[in-house]
């Protein structure tokens, strides 16, 4: 298959056009009349990932590899060390950022991992109806994330209403209207904004709230008639 059909395909699913301005989601890496032999889905690309790809490999990501633009090439610096070996193997990538966190992962994490309907979406922002005490709701999120230890900022003990949204969203935190908010990478002076406007917060991690990217596209593009294989994306930090 070509890769424009890939990207088509893609485009349909969930429209590159609602990407952010800031945003670099898209073909970044390839062309588009070249055929693709395999799909390989991750939220980020690293050296370990790309040294286990065959050549002629489409890899779809979250996160672009390009955000802002390149003004040199030097390969012993990041990002151009992995954009060389990339195109010595013909390796193509396609990103798919914050135009599929609007059409499909937030969804997905409030439904299928944290297991509650959405009441209302307004952009990047999910709208759960909870109506449990913070402490029960708190264990519950975490438990959902795999998470052992979760930073949280408790304004009240209750939670009718929580907002989600994956990734990085502590900057939207004056737009909510909930009890409480999930999101992750909250820094301290997020956490003393939110403790101003009587805003909960959890943290749920950037990249424990987005490795779901993999399993949710997979379903999509099983059906293609190509090979489609899950790499999981190696989290930046560890926890000691």
């Amino acid at each position: 298959m070509k890769l424009v059909d890939i990207y088509n395909f893609l485009d349909a699913l969930s429209p590159f056009e609602l990407q952010e301005k800031w945003d670099n989601s898209g073909l970044l890496v390839g062309d588009m009349s070249r055929e693709v032999k395999r799909v390989v889905l991750s939220i980020d690309v690293d050296e370990a990932l790309i040294e286990s790809l065959e050549e002629d490999t489409l890899l779809i990501t979250h996160h672009p590899l390009i955000f802002g633009g390149l003004k040199q090439l030097e390969f012993s610096k990041y990002p151009a060390n992995l954009l060389e070996k990339m195109i010595q193997k013909s390796i193509s990538n396609i990103a798919m950022h914050t135009n599929f966190d609007q059409t499909h992962l937030n969804e997905y994490v409030s439904k299928e991992v944290l297991g509650y309907d959405i009441a209302y979406k307004d952009g990047f922002v999910a709208y759960l109806n909870v109506n449990e005490s913070f402490e029960l709701f708190s264990k519950k999120v975490a438990r959902a994330f795999g998470l052992t230890h979760i930073k949280c900022v408790q304004c009240s003990d209750y939670v009718k209403v929580a907002a989600l949204t994956t990734g990085s969203g502590a900057s939207l935190m004056r737009s909510i209207d909930a009890d409480c908010f999930l999101t992750g990478d909250i820094k301290y002076h997020d956490a003393m904004e939110a403790s101003s406007l009587k805003l909960s917060m959890i943290d749920i991690g950037h990249y424990e709230s987005e490795r779901f990217f993999g399993e949710i596209l997979l379903k999509h593009l099983k059906n293609l008639g190509l090979e489609v294989i899950i790499s999981p994306s190696k989290n930046p930090f560890i926890y000691i």
